[in-house]
């Protein structure tokens, strides 16, 4: 949902179809807010689907991903940070491996891939 490490923050619930970024808070650590709110985090469901674009590029290498994937918000089970992302190709990450400006959108659960690109583009 939201790190431990983002608990000092103001947070709020995440919403469908609005548009996120990955900041890096004074705490250092990474998690997503709205723009033009980066002092309030936003907490994501675990298995929630996102819509990622401005993936670095030595993680779109490592990762073997494209500069916008679609994956899913995931509770990593090692490492200091527990909230993580799965892209489509299996591989994992912990959102901390983020560098700030990833844009994300969650993805409506009942949407077709081409609706989801669109929620995407309107955010």
């Amino acid at each position: 949902m939201c790190d431990y490490s983002l608990e000092m923050y103001g947070s709020r619930p995440a919403r469908e179809s609005e548009r996120y970024e990955t900041v890096r808070f004074p705490s250092g650590s990474v998690g997503l807010a709205s723009p033009g709110d980066c002092g309030t985090a936003v907490c994501v469901q675990y298995d929630t689907r996102l819509r990622l674009e401005n993936i670095p590029l030595h993680l779109q290498a490592s990762l073997r991903v494209k500069s916008c994937e679609d994956a899913t918000f995931i509770r990593l089970d090692h490492g200091a940070y527990r909230d993580g992302l799965r892209f489509d190709n299996g591989r994992e990450i912990s959102i901390q491996q983020l560098n700030s400006g990833v844009c994300a959108v969650i993805i409506p659960v009942d949407a077709p891939r081409s609706e989801a690109v669109r929620a995407f583009e309107r955010a």
